[in-house]
């Protein structure tokens, strides 16, 4: 062979070998989207106040500090354009990033790891082809000796990370099916709404467990139990409600709040119909708990009536403080305003064992979800500056023990632990 000719075929060789691989679809990029969005992933890596989607900088909360989120846009240098797929999935599915590093699981990898490898494949492409890469290196986390070991991690997830893909249930339909595989998985619902063990890992990853979806604290706010009890759980609530809810932030009565509306906001709205009916039949099928609850009886409402189980707790004066500062927005019979004011009558997050939620809201306020399809957002005032600890343990407590709610009654020590967290 002639020298000039075998150095032709030389070089197409090599411009075949370095070559790119070709640009997935757009139809490719959008499911990507699609997925990005039932995974909320702008949610956690983006910045409060218009900070740039994707590049990171949000502080999550844990018990062993604040854990900053990182740039996952494709910006080479401080984001992940230089990940391989394989990178992309080993950091998703097994909580372990390029050259090593462990990645500490308020990344819910516990959860991704059952994403199939079409979703996670149309996912990396949007990541890749679908985001702006911005250039940002957010602040490190800085977590406080010994969490700050990640070889220690290693460990952890040896222990309690589950490592296999969703795999169907034959004896259930596509819709349960379907249902159980975006809770479980890209929801990750059970990274908030599972109680946690000692070690920080989540007590059950799916139904089997019956701690699963149970309620948890994160953060100072109390991710509602999702099963079906019917003092603080879903088993009053339809499959409607509960679609409608997580599409517009209103069902059945109650309505988002706390860190669950950015969540609605940013990512469950967009969900189809059909996945948001899934998400509600699989929730629907989780059996009750049977723990210690409150309990509400609508043939035992008495508007007015209180359980005077806590001495520092005068019925007349949480009554009082009721009429003045709640009844405009939630009536005097605690009925609310349907799709406007949640009603109280009834309310799993007023009714449940775990006031944090409550406590909250009343101190610091709130608002419901600003959403394409439901009603315009409303905004709930603090009340730390014009009422005491007492007053707000007052009229919580005439809250949980009227129109049929029957609950403890909340404490001024409750109060004023939490407000100590909150610094309020």
């Amino acid at each position: 062979m002639r020298p000039l000719l075998r150095l032709a075929l030389l070089a197409v060789c090599v411009r075949t070998a370095v070559a790119a691989p070709p640009a997935p679809s757009a139809d490719v990029i959008a499911r990507g989207a699609y997925i990005a969005k039932a995974g909320d992933c702008a949610g956690c890596h983006t910045a409060p106040n218009n900070g740039a989607p994707y590049a990171g900088g949000l502080g999550l909360a844990s018990p062993f500090g604040t854990i900053v989120s990182t740039n996952i846009t494709p910006d080479p240098e401080t984001g992940i354009g230089k990940y391989s797929y394989e990178d992309f999935a080993k950091a998703l599915r097994e909580g372990v990033a390029p050259g090593g590093k462990g990645l500490y699981p308020a990344m819910p990898y516990t959860s991704f790891v059952k994403m199939t490898d079409n979703d996670m494949r149309a996912l990396y492409a949007y990541m890749m082809h679908g985001v702006t890469p911005v250039r940002y290196r957010p602040p490190p986390t800085d977590v406080p000796f010994p969490f700050n070991q990640r070889w220690m991690l290693r460990v952890w997830r040896a222990a309690f990370s589950p490592k296999e893909v969703y795999k169907p249930h034959a004896d259930r339909d596509a819709t349960w099916n379907r249902g159980a595989y975006l809770v479980q998985g890209l929801g990750h619902c059970g990274a908030c709404h599972t109680p946690r063990g000692p070690a920080f890992q989540e007590r059950g990853y799916d139904e089997s467990s019956k701690m699963y979806l149970s309620g948890g604290v994160n953060d100072n706010w109390f991710a509602l139990n999702l099963r079906g009890d019917t003092g603080s759980g879903l088993g009053r609530m339809s499959r409607d409600d509960i679609a409608s809810l997580l599409k517009t932030g209103h069902g059945g009565g109650t309505a988002a709040f706390g860190s669950m509306v950015q969540t609605i906001e940013d990512s469950l709205q967009y969900l189809g119909d059909d996945d948001l009916a899934a998400i509600a039949t699989y929730l629907k099928s989780l059996p009750a708990t049977g723990a210690a609850d409150g309990s509400y009886d609508p043939a035992n409402a008495k508007p007015g009536t209180l359980k005077t189980r806590a001495p520092d707790v005068p019925p007349g004066q949480g009554a009082a403080v009721y009429a003045t500062f709640c009844a405009q927005c939630h009536r005097d019979t605690g009925e609310g305003v349907p799709k406007v004011f949640p009603k109280l009558a009834g309310n799993p997050a007023v009714i449940s064992e775990d006031t944090t939620s409550l406590i909250r809201l009343l101190v610091e306020g709130g608002n419901s979800p600003a959403t394409k399809a439901g009603p315009a957002r409303q905004n709930m005032p603090g009340f730390a500056g014009r009422l005491s600890d007492l007053q707000i343990a007052q009229v919580l407590s005439y809250v949980r023990g009227s129109w049929g709610n029957d609950a403890r009654p909340i404490t001024t020590n409750d109060v004023a632990s939490l407000r100590s967290k909150l610094h309020k």
